[in-house]
């Protein structure tokens, strides 16, 4: 009986022997490393990337959701500024009738929501030109993501515009956030970002402080005309940021699979744009070939 039960007693487990995971717990990993990493190339990370965080930006947009949470609790701080900055610059706009005819042409033409979509499409048009196509892909998504998700946003608050007598322009839809300093920051940014590495250095500061201008310039005609509160525009300003935000580091991730260093805004967004080709070929990363072929401009002139 004794030899009989020492015969069926399992091996003590030792320290050194590692526990086997059940199969179903590693099959998610197995699939999870396949689709990340194993099976797709940086090209479809890239895309997955661009899809994932724009989807995700309004929830993930810490500011914006506090500025949101004010505007919905109706925090009475935030409406006191609200209205008496209306109501403040309503006055001034009906003792200065000139005033709102150039307020408006900044608004609906300068700094207009079509003439910023008409800029970065035509960036979008010549980075395919040059074969710079993730690039030109990360500003169609950046533009369309900020026109989605902000039209998304307004119809979930469902905010009422401001209600003045006398009123001197008028705008259809919500009030929160503000298309027009939404779509003012996110196509600044695409534009400094992606042109960036063609201005010289010396001309850098007066294009940020240019894009700066048009940011802040725009959000201060909706409020001065009457059609959108400070909180707004303010609102604008972070949902724009967060959706660039997002964006952008689904970029900087592609450039870290196929192994190029991380870039800062100063540097604009590919600084290899100046290069004769800026990017890789589809499906793969930086070769000895494509180095060859991304020699600066003014070196293959100068060869040639």
């Amino acid at each position: 009986m004794t030899e009989r039960s020492d015969r069926t007693r399992p091996e003590p487990r030792t320290g050194h022997q590692p526990r086997s995971r059940p199969r179903s717990r590693r099959l998610p990993r197995r699939l999870l490393a396949r689709l990340v990493s194993g099976r797709t190339g940086p090209d479809a990370r890239f895309g997955m990337r661009l899809v994932a965080t724009s989807a995700a930006t309004a929830l993930a947009a810490v500011p914006f959701s506090l500025a949101l949470v004010l505007v919905e609790s109706r925090w009475p701080p935030l409406r006191r500024l609200d209205q008496g900055a209306a109501e403040w610059l309503h006055r001034t706009a009906l003792d200065h009738p000139a005033w709102v005819r150039v307020l408006e042409f900044l608004t609906h033409v300068a700094w207009g929501p079509l003439t910023m979509r008409l800029l970065v499409a035509a960036v979008v048009v010549w980075l395919l030109w040059r074969r710079a196509l993730r690039l030109a892909a990360w500003a169609a998504v950046t533009a369309v993501a900020s026109g989605l998700v902000g039209l998304l946003a307004k119809n979930v608050v469902e905010r009422a515009r401001p209600h003045l007598p006398d009123p001197v322009s008028h705008a259809p839809g919500f009030s929160f956030p503000s298309g027009h300093a939404m779509t003012a920051t996110t196509s600044c940014a695409v534009l400094l970002l992606v042109l960036l590495p063609l201005v010289p250095r010396a001309w850098r500061v007066p294009a940020w402080a240019l894009a700066v201008a048009a940011v802040l310039g725009v959000g201060g005609t909706r409020v001065a005309l009457g059609v959108h509160w400070v909180s707004d525009v303010v609102g604008g300003w972070l949902l724009g940021l967060a959706v660039v935000t997002a964006t952008t580091l689904a970029f900087e991730a592609w450039r870290g699979d196929i192994g190029r260093p991380r870039t800062t805004p100063a540097q604009g967004l590919e600084p290899e744009l100046v290069t004769a080709r800026p990017e890789p070929p589809a499906g793969g990363g930086d070769t000895p070939t494509t180095a060859r072929r991304s020699e600066p401009l003014d070196e293959s002139r100068r060869a040639s």
